[in-house]
């Protein structure tokens, strides 16, 4: 190819002139025109709306699951069975917030990558109905890691939407 024919990269059209990948994945060329694929923005938000947890479906495993997903670029959260895959090696952010459902109980919640737990968290106010269990980290992902939630002990609160899990690549490597 010459240097005007154009080069299609994921759908996109695009012309290289001299051009070097830059350390964030952007591609650069001499004229200094930046270029960055789509597929480098990951980001999604769930929220619960149904009752409570465990339910009939997560008794198994004791995954937490999600009914409502408000943002997922890139598609890489799954509905269904409430796990993130990573797309691409990476640092990405999670963070998550649940909400136990009765007064008198603890409930733990620990974020899972590749089934081993990463970090926790737990609520356990005796006199407290609705208390939350909250918790954020980095993670350095491979590719086709996996992340969800599970519920160590106790129950959650559904509806309204109190309870949350986010994540997003912070920058891929």
């Amino acid at each position: 190819q010459n240097d005007t024919e154009p080069i299609v990269l994921e759908g996109k059209c695009l012309v290289v002139c001299d051009s070097s990948p830059s350390a964030d994945g952007a591609i650069t060329s001499s004229l200094g025109i930046s270029v960055r694929s789509g597929s480098a923005k990951v980001a999604f938000s769930a929220t619960r709306s149904t009752n409570h947890e465990p339910s009939e479906m997560s008794n198994r495993t004791m995954t937490i699951y999600f009914d409502q997903v408000l943002v997922n670029i890139g598609n890489h959260f799954d509905l269904t069975s409430s796990i993130f895959v990573a797309p691409r090696k990476g640092i990405y952010s999670f963070s998550f917030h649940v909400v136990k459902v009765y007064n008198r109980q603890t409930i733990q919640v620990s974020l899972m990558q590749n089934g081993y737990p990463v970090i926790s968290a737990f609520a356990g106010d005796q006199d407290v109905t609705r208390e939350a269990a909250s918790n954020g980290v980095l993670l350095l992902m491979e590719r086709e890691d996996k992340v969800h939630l599970k519920l160590e002990r106790g129950n959650l609160m559904g509806g309204w939407k109190y309870s949350t899990f986010s994540g997003f690549l912070v920058f891929p490597l």
